[in-house]
């Protein structure tokens, strides 16, 4: 194996849903970084257009496509684009998703009274958001005989957290379809199809810092020091965290893992409390 090669992406087409989010945009620039034609995908126009402003800074060759990947159409659609434009597609991250206030649950809003629409909303867009995706670009990567698919899933599909059941099962059927697509690919059409996950730990971002951080009191939040408390490492993690486990699960130097779900948690998901 040629060690300088393995966070080498020069000329890789890589596709990514959710990829003008907060953890997603991170792994886009990096991507473009290493040398791939970064497509982004997202329902958010302005986020879609940061995003780009990025990447042009960086120089990096990319698209943006407005997808929603809840349909299908939309997302078949998003494919032939990046078809016509590269020629081919090497890389699939599945990054869209999410939570609800409406679906979790707290003082004021009982598990009883979880409403329906909103329940589905949630388990939508984290499952069946990867599972349509992966149903459009892994036919690609069937006719390509190869093709490296990421999926995202969570601390969740560990240990169910308080007050998310939505989110939580959600992305426990991400990581359960992940072990379930890597070995049907394999079996049925190419052993070069490789599928595995990533599962974020606590992350802190700009979007979450008020629910862990008490800065009036220089401190943490009750939730907040909680997860230290059930972290090893003491710490939350950073965003740029989740990538170079990406870089290496799209490198030859991962070649042989195949089905996994990897933790990227500070050792969250391997302490017991006690």
């Amino acid at each position: 194996m040629d060690f300088a090669k393995i966070n080498d992406l020069n000329d890789k087409v890589a596709v990514i849903t959710g990829g003008a989010g907060v953890l997603c945009s991170e792994m886009s620039r990096y991507l473009g970084r290493s040398g791939a034609k970064v497509v982004v995908l997202d329902i958010a126009e302005e986020a879609l257009e940061a995003i780009s402003k990025d990447l042009d800074e960086l120089g990096v060759e990319h698209l943006t496509i407005k997808t929603d990947v809840l349909d299908k159409g939309s997302i078949q659609n998003a494919a032939n684009k990046v078809l016509s434009e590269y020629g081919r597609i090497d890389i699939l991250i599945n990054g869209a998703g999410g939570n609800k206030a409406e679906v979790t649950t707290g003082p004021d809003k009982s598990f009883f009274d979880l409403p329906e629409d909103a329940v589905k909303w949630v388990f939508d867009l984290n499952f069946m958001g990867t599972f349509l995706c992966c149903q459009v670009f892994g036919k690609i990567f069937a006719d390509q005989d190869e093709g490296i698919i990421i999926n995202v899933s969570s601390m969740n599909a560990f240990t169910p957290l308080t007050k998310i059941p939505a989110y939580s099962g959600a992305k426990a059927a991400v990581s359960n379809f992940t072990q379930w697509l890597a070995v049907h690919m394999s079996q049925n059409y190419s052993t070069d199809i490789r599928v595995n996950a990533i599962a974020p730990g606590f992350l802190l971002t700009e979007q979450n810092r008020f629910l862990l951080v008490d800065e009036k009191n220089d401190g943490l939040t009750d939730r907040g020091q909680t997860i230290i408390d059930h972290t090893p490492m003491g710490k939350f993690g950073d965003p740029e965290d989740l990538i170079t486990t990406v870089l290496w699960l799209l490198s030859p130097g991962s070649e042989f893992v195949h089905g996994a779900v990897i933790p990227i948690d500070g050792g969250f998901s391997a302490y017991s409390g006690v």
